[in-house]
């Protein structure tokens, strides 16, 4: 189980951990980055596909390790309480945390899809859908940022 937990649990431990707090969120910053070229040009390189499936594998590591670890009970760190009303972290736990977790978890896979679903040009033509890449690919950032900030920091009602 610590295994899991380490490998779900991993933050980088610099001042750079404001921007990125984790691999995960490096990733997706990366691939927002990135996005703005198949935006202007109308088309998406190998690169930036083969950079996507590493995004998907890097979310797929910590979701699979996190619902291994909630099937055993585990919950974030920000949502335990530790004793005396503080989490792992010495700040004010928040039960409230570990719906939040999941949830944005949810909205890690749905943009992806919907980053897929605008790469190959399925359900929207392809070169419009493209447009809209770096506004999926901010989503997909700002969802992986709040999923490492939720397990850390409590909440607007800690203690309940």
């Amino acid at each position: 189980m610590e295994l899991l937990r380490a490998i779900h649990g991993y933050q980088f431990g610099s001042p750079l951990a404001l921007l990125f707090p984790t691999p995960y969120a490096l990733s997706t910053l990366i691939l927002l980055l990135w996005s703005i070229a198949p935006a202007f040009k109308g088309m998406v390189s190998k690169s930036f596909t083969v950079w996507l499936r590493l995004v998907w594998v890097l979310t797929l590591i910590p979701v699979a390790t996190g619902v291994i670890l909630a099937l055993g009970g585990a919950k974030v760190p920000s949502a335990v309480n530790v004793g005396a009303g503080l989490s792992k972290y010495g700040l004010p736990y928040d039960p409230s945390r570990d719906l939040e977790h999941w949830m944005y978890s949810a909205f890690a896979l749905l943009s992806l899809y919907v980053i897929e679903v605008l790469v190959r040009g399925r359900l929207i033509e392809h070169r419009v859908g493209l447009k809209f890449l770096p506004v999926a690919t901010l989503f997909l950032y700002g969802v992986a940022y709040m999923i490492g900030r939720v397990a850390v920091l409590p909440g607007s009602t800690p203690g309940t």
